[in-house]
């Protein structure tokens, strides 16, 4: 197998085993990492030569509506509630097999430009085969670790009243058909599945579903959003922790207005947890999750969620979850009349463990992913130490967390392959080119046929 040898400036490995280390090598056969240290010797087919680089692992996005891509910024001042009136119930609607494909490849690429090797595509628009087949095209075609989690999609107005979506259970052919596409669980796009859970839906279909997922073989999500009042069943959780139907193979993205009794039932029978903090600041009033799960013990994933509302940079998705995470701790600080912290409550490392382990955690990938270690994928990020928002670098860890972005990505690589050279995707230009022009012209004819109005149309 041909090898690769990384000279970088500096590691950050997120292994604690391994530590950072400065001025030392990552050695890479294939599609995994076979050694990180000083002065590893021998010849590699191809050397990178990066002194002024910081090598770090790829980023994980564990949660991204990615056929939304070419909506991006529409909604970042829509008021309560306009998100499923404009999108879910209008544009998701006219999406067909070709609109979802152009999102997802332009929605991947972008995630690889910033430094994001793994992506977790909740593709929650589906209404046809077709179109979950051109989806994952599009993943693959991209050249991005995914996984595509499929889920069951709106209907125009006239089929919902007939199909609701509270009743939605998702197509035992459709899934059993992607399954049988996606069957191997060690390739580079790997499939879950997509349920509504008790917030969106009722009990019952969300116990088909996630039986559906086990029989499968698949990992399972559920979005959290409603306080309990409002959830189409009230009980949440607790019937589906009892039966047994939500374990380790289950994330629960969101759930800000989880009680505390709940979420340490989840957490306790090994479900995982994602917070979109851009997102949730913008439309919930419950905090983000990521203090919540550190409290229990755990490490939650981050995702970017809508880009039709904020960025989708996973660069500052980071950023915002730690800033807002230790905000809410000088807040309660302050409520309990306690003195002020003589250390800082949350570091910086673990706001990048969010980003990276807690992600390869929440879709089942630790074994693979999520640091750099001997045995582990070759999904590594280069960040130009050089460039001027970073330089003069001095803690690897706080460049990396506190002041990095999508323009410091220098080089990515995924399964040992270099996806991103110098600044510049290796995708074909040209192409890329073309499909950004047919993506413009897909969603000028989505929010035509929705009859949605953005600015300057």
């Amino acid at each position: 197998m041909a090898t690769k040898l990384i000279k970088c400036g500096w590691i950050v490995s997120m292994d604690p085993a391994i530590g950072d280390l400065k001025d030392a090598e990552i050695l890479i056969e294939g599609d995994r990492i076979v050694a990180i240290g000083k002065n590893l010797g021998g010849a590699a087919d191809e050397v990178i030569d990066a002194p002024a680089m910081i090598a770090m692992p790829g980023l994980v996005n564990a949660h991204m509506h990615t056929w939304q891509t070419g909506l991006r910024a529409i909604g970042c001042e829509w008021a309560h509630g306009e998100y499923f009136k404009y999108l879910h119930g209008g544009m998701a609607t006219q999406y067909g097999p070709e609109d979802n494909y152009l999102g997802n490849l332009i929605g991947a690429l972008n995630q690889i430009d910033g430094g994001c090797t793994t992506l977790n595509d909740y593709c929650h628009n589906i209404t046809s085969t077709e179109q979950a087949e051109r989806s994952i095209d599009a993943l693959q075609d991209a050249s991005i670790r995914a996984v595509f989690t499929m889920g069951a999609g709106k209907l125009p107005p006239d089929r919902e009243k007939i199909e609701p979506f509270e009743k939605r259970i998702n197509p035992r052919e459709r899934v059993t058909h992607i399954r049988k596409r996606l069957a191997d669980d060690g390739a580079l796009v790997t499939m879950a599945l997509g349920v509504a859970g008790p917030h969106w839906a009722e009990m019952e279909p969300t116990r088909i579903n996630l039986r559906l997922a086990r029989e499968m073989g698949l990992r399972s999500s559920t979005h959290a959003t409603k306080r309990p009042e409002l959830a189409v069943d009230p009980r949440g959780y607790y019937p589906l922790i009892e039966e047994g139907l939500v374990g380790a193979d289950h994330s629960v993205v969101h759930g800000n207005y989880l009680s505390d009794d709940e979420l340490k039932r989840l957490f306790d029978v090994g479900v995982t947890f994602c917070a979109t903090v851009q997102t949730e600041l913008r439309g919930y009033a419950g905090d983000p999750l990521v203090g919540r799960v550190k409290a229990l013990g755990g490490t939650c994933s981050l995702g970017v969620d809508v880009e039709p509302r904020v960025s989708g940079e996973m660069f500052r998705e980071m950023q915002i979850a730690l800033l807002y995470a230790l905000s809410v701790c000088q807040r309660e600080n302050a409520r309990d009349k306690k003195p002020a912290f003589s250390v800082v409550p949350i570091r910086s490392r673990e706001a990048l463990a969010w980003a990276t382990i807690g992600g390869a955690e929440a879709l089942g990938l630790a074994d693979r992913i999520g640091t750099l270690s001997p045995g582990k994928k070759a999904d590594i990020v280069l960040l130009d130490g050089s460039d001027l928002n970073l330089f003069p670098v001095h803690d690897p860890v706080l460049s990396i967390v506190e002041q990095a972005n999508q323009g410091n990505v220098h080089t990515v690589l995924i399964d040992g392959v270099v996806r991103k050279k110098d600044g510049k995707l290796v995708f074909p230009d040209a192409v890329r080119r073309q499909r950004m022009a047919e993506l413009a012209i897909s969603v000028d004819r989505i929010m035509d046929e929705a009859g949605y109005l953005p600015f300057g149309r």
